[in-house]
């Protein structure tokens, strides 16, 4: 049985396509610099016995991350879900 979702079946959908993947891009690359920046406050406020600003670093350093793994693991699963679907 060939079922697959007809993505030519709506109009604008390669600049739907290209418009998502430009967000996506600009999530992971804002995304990866907020974790190395939250990372870095944070490694130096621990140091510095600055324990208020190491907790909000922290915090930023772990959704930061969320983020990460969200806007990149996204992809991946619905390719999956996509090639799960082919042999169904």
């Amino acid at each position: 049985m060939g079922v697959f979702p007809d993505f030519g079946g709506l109009d604008g959908i390669g600049e739907l396509r290209e418009v998502i993947g430009a967000l996506l891009t600009f999530v992971l690359i804002i995304a990866v610099l907020m974790l190395i920046v939250c990372a870095i406050v944070w490694a130096l406020a621990t140091a510095n016995g600055h324990h208020g600003a190491a907790t909000k670093a922290r915090i930023g350093a772990w959704t930061a991350l969320g983020a990460v793994v969200l806007a990149g693991g996204g992809v991946a699963w619905m390719n999956w879900l996509l090639d799960l679907g082919q042999q169904l």
